[in-house]
């Protein structure tokens, strides 16, 4: 599952009837394409995206710990998605959400996707942190246009306004992110995946990520290349070191390690 292109999907908790048929619209033609569809098992447009996904493996990023169902009107959904998917969380085992966890929540949903759509957004949405995490991340960020009465649109329009990828259909998304990106998913795996780089490919790759930052902030462009690596490899440990606390991603996509 976790070898496969990622999509994240977002949005409104008050979803409307058009903002829920557009999501299950996307979240089925993403699925049929051979993406994994993360969302973070909220209601709403999280709800509609996981229900949509379940039949191709869907993640479920959660808040508190992965033990801890909220809202407890998702316990059978969730159950479901650790039956044909994956449910994770980087709190603590028994930990119910609090409001700072839903935040780091959010990074992590934008952090393992290759892009985040937004499906309807008020102005002051956890929805546009997600999608600002995108940004600092370096992934594309798309949006679904509502209607400018419309307050669950708001935070959507805001987005396209600013440069967001319109969003139409499944199609418009897998355009953006380029068809080489989609490979079909084999239903029955016989065997784990084997990984790209042993363990001391990826301790020595982290060394070398650790030697070069400090105290001061470094752009993830300028890492990259000096480094010498695809980007494609060097983002995923990254993003690891970041889970880990190793080091941290300020504004602009800049790093630096961590106190």
């Amino acid at each position: 599952l976790m070898a496969r292109p990622m999509v994240a999907m977002v949005g409104a908790r008050n979803a409307s009837s058009l903002g829920t048929r557009m999501a299950r619209k996307l979240a089925e033609g993403l699925t049929d394409a051979g993406f994994v569809v993360v969302s973070g098992l909220a209601r709403g447009i999280d709800t509609v995206a996981h229900l949509a996904a379940l039949d191709g493996g869907t993640i479920a990023v959660q808040a508190g710990g992965v033990d801890v169902i909220y809202p407890r009107e998702n316990a059978a959904l969730a159950d479901d998605i650790a039956k044909t998917g994956l449910r994770l969380s980087e709190i603590a085992i028994g930990t119910q959400p609090q409001a700072r966890h839903f935040p780091r929540r959010n990074r992590i949903i934008s952090g393992i996707a290759r892009a985040v759509v937004v499906v309807e957004a008020a102005a002051r949405s956890g929805s546009l942190i997600t999608a600002k995490n995108a940004l600092d991340q370096g992934r594309d960020v798309l949006a679904v246009p509502g209607h400018p009465f419309d307050a669950r649109a708001f935070g959507c329009n805001a987005l396209l306004r600013d440069g967001a990828t319109l969003v139409r259909s499944a199609e418009d998304v897998i355009e953006a992110i380029g068809k080489e990106q989609v490979t079909q998913p084999d239903p029955v795996p016989q065997q784990p995946p084997k990984p790209e780089r042993s363990l001391r490919d990826t301790s020595k790759l982290h060394n070398e990520i650790l030697s070069r930052l400090g105290p001061s902030p470094v752009a993830e462009d300028q890492l990259i290349r000096d480094l010498e690596l695809p980007s494609q490899k060097v983002a995923p440990e990254l993003l690891n070191l970041e889970l880990d606390g190793k080091i941290i991603r300020a504004p602009g996509g800049l790093l630096s390690l961590a106190h």
